[in-house]
Order: C-alpha cells, then structure tokens, then sequence
C-alpha cells in the first residue's frame, strides 16, 4: 500500500476514481466524487461536497459547507468563502429532471479569485482572474479581472489588486497596490496589470 501525499479527515469520503495533489488537506465531514481532480497544497474546511468531474487547482481554499457542482472549474489560488454556493442547472425542476452532464452550464473561477462567505454564482458565468465578489453577493453575469463586485445582482464597486488591496485610480487611470507595489491601469471599464 503506497502512502498517499495528502491528508483525509477519517470522517471523509473519497470515492473511486479521483485525483489529489500532494500537500492537499481534506478535513471532516467532505465527500470527493469520482472523476474530480483536486490540485497541490489545497484546503477543504468541514462538509465540503466536490462533484463529478470536477476540477479544482492549485493552492485553493474551500471553506465550510461549500458544494462545488459538476461543471464548475476553479484555477489556482481561488478562495471560497463559507457556505457560498454554486449552481449548474440555470433553471431547476423536480417535475422535469435535468440530471447529467449535458445539462449543466459551466461555471469558470479564474486564478485568484476571491468568493466571499455566502455568495451564490449562477452557473454558465466566469469569474475573471484575482476578482473579489462580496460576501452576500448573487452574481448573474461574468465577473472581469480585478473587479470589487457586491450586492443582488452583483455590480462592480471597484476594483482590487492580485493582492485584494482596494484600488484608487488618479488622474491618467493609474492605481499603486500598498502591498505589493505593483501598478494597475483603469481603461475602457477593464484593469489590467502594467508590466
């Protein structure tokens, strides 16, 4: 029997069929469906539900009480917040089931992204890379890069560095991050980082 390089709570369970990185920590309570691949270095907090198939990254975090849903992809470095949630079927019905894959409208949560504690995103959007929607927040539509987004619908508020520094844009749409120093430029309703 060969050690496995991640930790699993006893409490959990994995089915057959999955795939998890090395340094990935899976606490109490979680179930991994089959066909999901979980990257390195990653946190699942308590009663997290990952789904068929579906596809986690590299250095997330997955607070509690969180179901990640078939058809949802989340790149390195995304942060769920607690008991936000997911959807894949846009509009449900127990009288007309729309059970499978073919059914579901995928869900994209770039690099860095920030979801916070109690969020829903509507499936079929994407969530643009180091984004920060709100806790609370019920996002509708995609998400561009570095957008502050809060309320329902979700509307973007500002605009926030890799780092999640609030960003303040001068005169020429220039922003500094205080924590890491890099600049950010405001054009077109869109940031992006300048090189």
């Amino acid at each position: 029997m060969k050690e496995e390089k991640y930790f699993v709570h006893p409490s959990s369970h994995i089915d057959e069929n999955v795939e998890i990185g090395e340094g990935t920590k899976i606490w109490h309570f979680c179930h991994i469906q089959s066909g999901a691949r979980i990257g390195k270095f990653c946190i699942l907090g308590q009663n997290v539900n990952i789904g068929n198939n579906v596809i986690i990254g590299n250095y997330c975090k997955i607070q509690n009480n969180v179901s990640i849903y078939e058809g949802v992809t989340l790149e390195d470095y995304v942060f769920c917040g607690p008991s936000m949630v997911f959807t894949n079927v846009i509009n449900p019905r127990c009288m007309y089931p729309q059970a499978g894959s073919k059914f579901y409208k995928k869900t994209l949560v770039r690099e860095g992204a920030s979801l916070g504690a109690n969020c829903t995103i509507i499936c079929g959007v994407v969530i643009g890379r180091h984004a920060f929607v709100g806790a609370g927040a019920v996002v509708t539509k995609d998400v561009p890069d570095y957008a502050l987004v809060v309320g329902n619908p979700a509307r973007i508020m500002g605009w926030v560095s890799e780092a999640g520094e609030k960003l303040a844009f001068d005169e020429n749409g220039i922003a500094l991050c205080s924590k890491t120093g890099k600049k950010y430029q405001l054009e077109n309703n869109r940031v992006k980082e300048m090189q």
